[in-house]
């Protein structure tokens, strides 16, 4: 056309420009461009600079196609629309939602918005989250009699889903007149994300019924709306219904599959799918190393990271999480830094989930300089704070575990209720009744609910201050209380002397739904034990196989203290001898302790000769039973004792004084 010297108008430009924004040719676009702007065209009809919008809007080069647009003269609906639109596409919704008000404010006749544009700002809304602006624009699809328009009602259900209103998308898929496979997606993916499992089925069967084949994304969709119900059941028997229908078994559903499994926490389904594939994605990979992580089982999760390694596949955030909790867990502070140098060496190290994970790992290691560090070059949210804060507590810093929640706050970044659950903790291990007062302060005023952990660690914190009255006026003033809730009450007063009020307590916990555990018990064991309350002690011991609660070795040493204490010496002896777990040194050497304070010496040194078989190395026990020896003139076994510990290598350990 143009060799024969025919020139173009302003009916040519637009078709012209519209197969460069197609094939993405930006330079070819630009050229036309200059063509454009030399022969006057932009003046005489906005078609041809809305075409220019589209173009740079639909290359990516934004900036170009705001400034195209500014030159236009006479913008119509099609100019405005190409911008919106342009911004949406290009990842920035919030400006396109800004166009589109803006369009809606000043335009006149000939910009008023069309199914297009709503489409556009339907879009944006569901990107953002803009509930109250979808709503708006509904509002004005209603008013300008555009909501019967089938691109209208397609993007409102789509925006409603995105925005997880699930009854508004369902009202809008059923104004659908022409429903698609798209639109029975959105509708039965919110229903399966929020958790209406027996709604999303319902309009599964609905589908098939209207005669539209469920693709692998509507089943995908199901078995992850499963997957995050915890309906195992459920989950399983669908499974069954989609190999025995032969629905789609594609990556996605395959992957959803993994998923759902490793949620539920039975990994053999999950295994089985996992070796019967040979070709896998990277996120079906990344999947079993998740759920690995997740079910605890950290070998395996560390094996198929390395395998993942060596083929390489790359790993995700969650896979990287789950290997560094893997390794601290183990205890592999090697390999964890060999996880580090592989997140650094892929360029992921500015995650902020894999950055916690990293400063958690260190701090529980003890490493609290690197962690240090790492938190200072951290994006950091509140999870990155809880962390620190976390693992200072961990390592007995509490001083500066309360240092950073004061830093947190002077940065006005918000705590949440775990941190203040941590913080508390370190105040009541100072203990510092001052620094406790002031978060709980900070706890009125900032409005926080009084959850169970958060009132827990409130009664705890005063208790362990010595502030019984207040710690029990929290306590009762809880409307929620958990077995942690309770013992954290009868450890307050046992650890205090008021084994009455431990009882009292105890017997309120067995009035209501609560169930005790061994904690309980042992709280309740130990406050007998500093009270003297010998019979209570031993019906509480009783009371325990009611509760279908094995005693372990803590609940032995501390009946075997309190029968000690009082001078059942025979009777705590027998118990101890008839355990159905072996007695380790600390409950003989309480026993023995026990005949030394009542004088038992022929008891003493059967226990204290149990004491050496159980802990060798302990040279307290030799010198006891050579002493019990020497008291009753038996010189030679008691020089033999001093001789066995000699033989042994086991030298007396100095003594040291305060003074």
């Amino acid at each position: 056309m143009r060799y024969d010297n025919t020139p173009p108008n302003q009916f040519t430009i637009p078709m012209i420009v519209a197969t460069c924004a197609e094939l993405l040719w930006l330079e070819e676009g630009k050229y036309i461009h200059g063509l454009v702007s030399k022969s006057g065209l932009f003046a005489e009809n906005s078609a041809v600079g809305s075409s220019f919008v589209y173009m740079y809007a639909k290359c990516g080069v934004m900036e170009d196609a705001s400034l195209m647009f500014d030159e236009i003269v006479v913008r119509d609906v099609v100019s405005w629309t190409a911008l919106v639109i342009g911004y949406v596409h290009n990842d920035d919704s919030e400006k396109g939602l800004e166009c589109l008000c803006e369009m809606h404010r000043i335009g006149g006749d000939g910009e008023k918005v069309n199914s297009r544009t709503l489409e556009g700002g339907y879009q944006a809304c569901g990107n953002l989250g803009a509930m109250i602006a979808g709503r708006c624009l509904h509002g004005l699809a209603v008013k300008t009699g555009l909501g019967c328009s089938q691109v209208v009602q397609s993007s409102l259900l789509s925006m409603y889903s995105k925005c997880g209103n699930v009854e508004e998308a369902h009202n809008s898929f059923c104004q659908v007149v022409d429903k698609d496979v798209f639109s029975w997606t959105s509708v039965i993916g919110v229903c399966a994300r929020f958790g209406f499992m027996n709604e999303c089925l319902n309009l599964f069967w609905d589908m098939q019924v209207a005669d539209v084949y469920p693709d692998g994304i509507v089943v995908s969709c199901i078995l992850l709306g499963f997957g995050n119900s915890m309906m195992v059941r459920e989950g399983k028997a669908f499974h069954g219904l989609i190999v025995r229908r032969n629905y789609v078994l594609d990556d996605t559903v395959n992957n959803a599959l993994l998923s759902m499994y490793c949620k539920f926490g039975t990994l053999n389904p999950a295994e089985k799918l996992f070796d019967g594939v040979h070709e896998w994605s990277k996120e079906s990979w990344n999947t079993m190393v998740f759920g690995y992580g997740k079910m605890g089982i950290e070998g395996k999760c560390i094996e198929l990271f390395r395998e993942m390694r060596d083929l390489g596949i790359e790993a995700d955030s969650n896979s990287l999480v789950s290997v560094i909790s893997s390794c601290s867990k183990l205890g592999l502070i090697n390999l964890c830094r060999s996880v580090h140098c592989y997140i650094i060496k892929n360029s992921v190290d500015e995650d902020v989930s894999i950055a916690n994970s990293l400063i958690d790992m260190y701090g529980k290691g003890a490493n609290l300089s690197i962690a240090w560090k790492m938190f200072c070059r951290t994006q950091r949210d509140v999870v990155t704070w809880n962390t620190l804060i976390s693992s200072y507590t961990h390592s007995g810093h509490y001083a500066e575990a309360i240092t950073l929640f004061d830093e947190m706050i002077s940065e006005k970044l918000n705590p949440n209720s775990a941190t203040l659950v941590i913080v508390l903790s370190a105040c009541c291990h100072l203990p510092s009744l001052e620094k406790g007062k002031m978060v709980h302060q900070y706890i009125k005023e900032g409005g926080f609910e009084l959850n169970v952990s958060l009132g827990t660690a409130l009664v705890d914190m005063y208790a362990k201050c010595g502030q019984l009255e207040q710690s029990r006026e929290l306590f009762n003033s809880m409307k929620e209380k958990d077995v942690i809730s309770w013992n954290v009450m009868i450890s307050g007063y046992g650890l205090h002397g008021d084994a009455n009020s431990a009882m009292e307590v105890f017997q309120q916990m067995e009035q209501s739904n609560v169930k005790p555990n061994a904690i309980t018990f042992l709280s309740l064991l130990s406050a007998c034990t500093h009270a003297g309350y010998v019979d209570e002690g031993k019906q509480l011991f009783d009371r325990m196989q009611y509760y279908s609660i094995k005693p372990n070795l803590k609940h032995f040493a501390c009946m075997a203290d309190l029968l000690g204490r009082s001078g059942n010496l025979q009777e705590a002896e027998d118990l101890v001898q008839s355990m159905p777990i072996c007695p380790d040194g600390g409950v003989w050497g309480t026993l023995l302790s026990a005949c030394k304070i009542h004088n038992e010496i022929e008891i003493g040194i059967r226990v204290a000769k149990c004491a050496i078989e159980s802990d060798p190395e302990n040279d307290g026990y030799y010198i006891m039973l050579s002493n019990m020896y020497g008291s009753m003139g038996k010189w030679d076994e008691a020089e033999r004792a001093r001789e066995l510990m000699k033989e042994r290598g086991i030298g007396k350990r100095a003594g040291w004084s305060a003074v």
